[in-house]
């Protein structure tokens, strides 16, 4: 168990802490936090904003301390982000702390992150993640396809079933 508790995001330290596990996901690999991802348009458009319609997000508390978060958000066809898909597919971003990682608070967050999904009732959530990055075993054990290529990453899909439909598989 992680040992965390899940809970929706809001306000703006929650939004500040978005930021920096928005830097965590597009430098999965780093040893040390480095802010300046976020001064890269096509990395910050994953937060700047915030608080668009459609913008979801949950955050993991651990004994008073934030260790994790996940979000989504709609994007435009003419600003897509990593793993869009179509204007109707919120796109899925991830960040834990390192310290934090194999302990099941990326998939507790998914969890909250995907029946927070359902409620509006989106098809399909969607996110980009690069071949090496062992979360791609986590996105695939919870129902992540891969759908395409592109260059170094699979951009993943996530069908949504809803209780009582004929995709409903629980």
């Amino acid at each position: 168990m992680t040992g965390a508790v899940i809970r929706s995001a809001g306000g703006e330290a929650d939004v500040a802490f978005l930021a920096r596990m928005l830097c965590w996901a597009a430098d999965w690999e780093a040893a040390q936090l480095d802010e300046s991802a976020l001064e890269r348009p096509e990395v910050a458009r994953y937060v700047e904003g915030w608080g668009r319609p459609g913008d979801t997000a949950v955050v993991a508390d651990k004994a008073g301390e934030l260790v994790g978060a996940a979000w989504f958000r709609l994007f435009d066809a003419n600003e897509p982000g990593y793993g869009f898909v179509d204007t109707r597919t919120p796109e899925l971003t991830i960040g834990v702390e390192p310290s934090h990682r194999g302990q099941g608070v990326g998939r507790a967050l998914l969890d909250a992150l995907c029946d927070s999904a359902r409620e509006p009732g989106y098809p399909a959530l969607s996110l980009s993640v690069e071949l090496d990055n062992p979360a791609l075993r986590l996105y695939e054990s919870l129902g992540f396809e891969r759908l395409e290529r592109v260059g170094g990453a699979w951009t993943l899909v996530l069908r949504l079933s809803y209780p009582g439909s004929a995709s409903d598989s629980k």
